[in-house]
């Protein structure tokens, strides 16, 4: 769904861990000579399916006793298993899963798919039937969870060999394990304060740890700069280098806060992108949100209205970055990238009403790899609503499915609210800010009032694809309330 962006790698690659365990009945094994190596066969069948949507797999091998139940859940829970995965190979009693499912705090996936399409009617035996029995204990399965207080995550159904919706389930799990096993442990820093008035900025801390399970650092616009005092000239060199590479530098247009890319704009982003660079490895950041005023002419005020540049390089590579103290449009952000959609910072625009769409955008940051065509960068005599000017990114992101993800809070916790759409071909205002044409169904407007009345922030997460069920899915396994507006 991304584009390819020379010069532009991500620094970690997105990854996760599948737990995979088999059931069966061990009284079936003295019954049928072989069953049992047979059904294993059909395991690492679905164990080379997973292998494709480059996870990590950990192997249990097949459960078929209570002991060896409890063994399993005592393993899974030291190995750091994301998402999990009951190979339902054949009839099993619910013994073999309901210590697994008890101790289970990851997303537990029934998967039960059939070797054969159909039974050869004319020739079927109970050997064969018990060789395509997957579908017989998942209702027994899935009771059992309910009785404990637990519930499965998702069944997978369908066919072992050729099926490819379900082999398309399959991969969305594992993009979830590579959501929850980068989220886990992750450092989204805050650095400045919220844009004055704005309410739906602020957020706690401790709050945000407790539900995502991240840890927030508080940092100083001070720290960034004490980085950015040892950036060598070559190191800004390189970094003119890329920028010229990836971006277009046009002259401008219509809007007269806008002008041709500087020499010292150019200069500035540069050296900042050098800086933000040591600044993401020493404080071992996995996104950050900033905002921060600063004195007129300080180096405070100078460095902060020249991130935007290395903030979109960053993006792509697979760190978010977004203004306006929003760590919770950050979070959604880097959900976003770990499922491979991209992840810009934006907002609603201005309506067109004739044409029945919403601009969708923002300044600052984007995601420069969901670009449609090269992105540009230009030079802003001053940026709108904030302190400052400089180089400023502007794209129109990826013509065809869009998603839409905010992250909110209500009385009583936080909220994911998404939505689908489509970004379509036309002209988008040359403003040096990012801004596609959304066009949401029914009726553009008829959305956005049920998107407003939801209560969302003002900012959200734009992506690539149509993934608002995985949202949902990521937000069941956190305990999150979500609602997708339609």
């Amino acid at each position: 769904m991304i584009r390819d962006v020379e010069l532009i790698k991500r620094k970690r690659p997105r990854t996760g861990t599948v737990g995979i365990f088999g059931v069966g009945h061990a009284v079936y094994w003295g019954q049928f000579e072989g069953l049992r190596e047979k059904l294993l066969e059909y395991h690492e069948e679905l164990k080379r399916i997973v292998s494709k949507f480059g996870v990590k797999i950990v192997d249990y091998g097949m459960i078929d006793t209570n002991a060896g139940a409890y063994d399993v859940a005592r393993r899974v829970k030291s190995d750091g298993v994301d998402v999990l995965f009951c190979n339902m190979l054949t009839y099993a009693t619910s013994s073999v899963f309901a210590p697994v499912i008890r101790e289970a705090e990851m997303p537990v996936v029934l998967v039960a798919l059939q070797p054969l399409k159909h039974l050869d009617y004319t020739r079927a035996n109970t050997r064969e039937q018990l060789e395509n029995d997957c579908i017989c204990s998942v209702p027994e399965f899935t009771g059992v969870a309910v009785r404990m207080g637990r519930r499965v995550s998702d069944v997978i159904i369908g066919t072992l060999y050729g099926d490819n919706a379900a082999q398309a389930e399959i991969g969305e799990w594992c993009d979830i394990a590579k959501v929850l096993h980068d989220l886990h442990g992750a450092r989204f820093g805050l650095m400045g304060h919220v844009l004055e008035a704005m309410y739906d900025m602020h957020a706690d801390p401790t709050a945000i740890s407790a539900a995502f399970g991240v840890h927030v650092p508080l940092l100083e616009v001070d720290d960034l700069l004490e980085v950015a005092a040892s950036v060598t000239d070559a190191e800004t060199a390189l970094k003119k280098k890329q920028i010229l590479d990836l971006f277009d530098t046009p002259d401008p247009v219509s809007d007269p806060l806008t002008e041709r890319l500087t020499e010292t704009d150019l200069a500035k982003s540069a050296r900042t992108a050098a800086a933000l660079d040591r600044f993401v490895e020493k404080y071992d950041l996995s996104g950050l949100a900033y905002y921060y005023n600063g004195r007129p002419g300080s180096e405070h005020r100078d460095i902060v209205s020249s991130l935007i540049v290395g903030n979109s390089l960053l993006n792509a590579e697979g760190v978010p970055m977004c203004g306006e103290f929003d760590v919770k449009t950050l979070i959604a952000m880097f959900i976003m990238d770990r499922l491979g959609m991209g992840g810009s910072f934006a907002e609603f625009h201005p309506f067109d009403f004739e044409e029945n769409f919403i601009f969708v955008g923002h300044d600052g940051p984007h995601h420069i790899a969901v670009a449609e065509g090269k992105p540009v960068v230009r030079s802003l005599r001053k940026y709108h609503g904030k302190p400052g000017s400089g180089a400023s990114v502007e794209f129109k992101l990826k013509e065809g499915p869009i998603t839409i993800f905010g992250i909110t809070q209500t009385a009583s916790g936080f909220k994911f609210v998404v939505g689908e759409g489509s970004s379509e071909h036309g002209p988008i205002p040359p403003t040096g800010n990012t801004n596609t044409r959304g066009f949401f169904a029914p009726d553009t407007r008829d959305f956005v009032k049920r998107w407003v009345m939801e209560g969302p922030t003002h900012h959200y997460a734009l992506g690539v694809g149509h993934r608002a069920a995985t949202i949902k899915k990521i937000a069941d396994a956190l305990g999150i309330e979500c609602v997708i507006v339609r």
